[in-house]
């Protein structure tokens, strides 16, 4: 499926922004203008279910399909949040960025968190008060953009991912040189999930205080996180 994209700047070097679930490319309302300011051209998506792109059947390789189908080979980076990591993931080998970052990403979700699908598609009613109040470091601007990301939103790609809760979708190794932030604590990363990426092979920097939507909770860390890497 061909993805609906909003790009920033004309630089000579591109970045690619996958979102998480529930979210669209404005999640990236900071960061893509950022990124331009530096140089890059700055493509981000709005999965499958998501936003402006299409409906359909949902799983985390149709996702990073999409992915394939929808942006250029050979980005100078690419960045994945959450779901956005797990599909940047199984799409990186054949989009071949020369860097791939992956922001608090859903490799391992332990069943221990009770987390599931019907729980994610909950979120799908959340009221504006809900919102703020599970992310009080956010800007008003960001709940409202949450708000209306959840109304596009099509709740059934969190059933889409039925057989990852539980499973250990942890890559063996980065097929391109890799950044893992985390967030503090994070539910996704764990201090051991942290030091096994990091014995596979990935740098693992955590963002300190920061929640999931590191992006959002802290912008500025944020960007401080990937010295090195844009």
């Amino acid at each position: 499926m061909q993805l609906h994209t909003t790009s920033w700047g004309e630089g000579d070097r591109v970045a690619l922004l996958v979102h998480g679930i529930m979210a669209d490319h404005r999640t990236w309302r900071k960061v893509g203008p950022a990124l331009a300011a530096q140089g890059y051209r700055v493509i981000a998506v709005d999965l499958r279910g998501h936003g402006a792109s299409g409906r359909d059947t949902y799983s985390p390789l149709l996702f990073a399909d999409d992915l394939v189908e929808t942006l250029p080979r050979g980005a100078e980076l690419a960045v994945g949040h959450s779901l956005g990591g797990l599909t940047l993931s199984l799409a990186v080998e054949r989009l071949a960025p020369r860097r791939a970052v992956y922001s608090d990403p859903a490799w391992h979700l332990p069943a221990a968190l009770g987390t599931g699908p019907e729980r994610l598609a909950r979120a799908k009613a959340f009221t504006r008060e809900e919102i703020a109040a599970l992310n009080p470091r956010w800007e008003g601007r960001d709940v409202d953009i949450e708000l209306e990301t959840l109304r596009l939103w099509d709740e059934a790609t969190a059933f889409g991912l039925t057989e990852t809760f539980g499973a250990d979708l942890r890559p063996a190794k980065p097929v391109v040189p890799s950044l893992v932030t985390r967030a503090d604590p994070s539910l996704l990363v764990s201090p051991a999930d942290a030091a096994e990426l990091a014995r596979r092979g990935f740098e693992v920097r955590t963002v300190k205080g920061a929640g999931h939507t590191i992006h959002r909770d802290d912008f500025d860390a944020f960007m401080t996180s990937l010295e090195g890497w844009i």
